[in-house]
């Protein structure tokens, strides 16, 4: 699974490098097999993006990308998205995907966290519960998040210092922390949708979908962007 996750993110346009954060020897090992750069990582991190936050510290990248590692199908397309989405806006810090909700469970799903935006695509509030609430016939579009995030290194470096807010700590969300601090979050729509791989049935229901591996191949860019796979074990 990891594997896959590395090569669909290597195939990114918009990635220089790919290194997969671990504070596991053995996730370290299987990366090492097929030949993934692994940087190893405290184990006390209470969230991927202060692990992705200690890699950073001694990396010159201006942007970072966090890749959860159980996501053997994200898209390189998405992944050029949430990039692209601070390349045309400097002044925001951190970048996010949306995806809109077909399918009528997951509005009361707790486990699809679902995130609201204004009209310049910035996250007004991510939550588990069904947001916007709609009342008397009215109909809005819902958007679930997408759990990957792009930083510029500056923001990224400091986040581990922000201050946890009542409701980091209510909904269970790292990215509220940025919200509660002020910080703006860019958040970019796709198509692609993110099943994550927490057990096995889940493990069973993706690999159905793999035909066959995807060809490990990396695009170039000019700028100095760094993914980095965390894999909490």
């Amino acid at each position: 699974m990891l594997e896959h996750v590395f090569e669909r993110a290597s195939r990114a346009r918009t990635l220089a490098q790919v290194i997969i954060a671990t504070d596991d020897e053995r996730i370290a090992a299987e990366a090492r097999r097929f030949g993934a750069p692994v940087r190893m990582t405290r184990a006390d991190h209470p969230s991927g993006t202060d692990r992705v936050a200690e890699v950073a510290a001694s990396d010159a990248a201006e942007l970072v990308v966090n890749i959860q590692g159980d996501e053997p199908l994200i898209a390189p397309e998405a992944i050029d998205a949430a990039v692209q989405a601070l390349l045309d806006a400097p002044e925001i810090p951190m970048g996010t995907l949306k995806k809109l909700i077909e399918d009528p469970e997951d509005l009361t799903n707790p486990s699809v966290v679902k995130v609201v935006t204004d009209r310049a695509n910035n996250a007004i509030y991510f939550s588990r519960s069904t947001i916007p609430n709609v009342r008397d016939g009215e109909r809005a579009a819902h958007y679930k998040h997408i759990g990957l995030y792009v930083y510029r290194r500056d923001f990224l470096l400091a986040y581990p210092g922000l201050p946890v807010g009542p409701l980091e700590q209510a909904e269970r969300l790292e990215q509220l922390r940025a919200l509660e601090n002020g910080y703006r979050i860019r958040v970019a729509e796709t198509d692609y949708d993110s099943p994550h791989v927490d057990t096995l049935t889940d493990l069973e229901r993706v690999s159905r979908l793999y035909a066959e591996p995807l060809p490990c191949g990396r695009g170039s860019n000019p700028e100095l962007e760094k993914a980095l796979i965390k894999n909490d074990g």
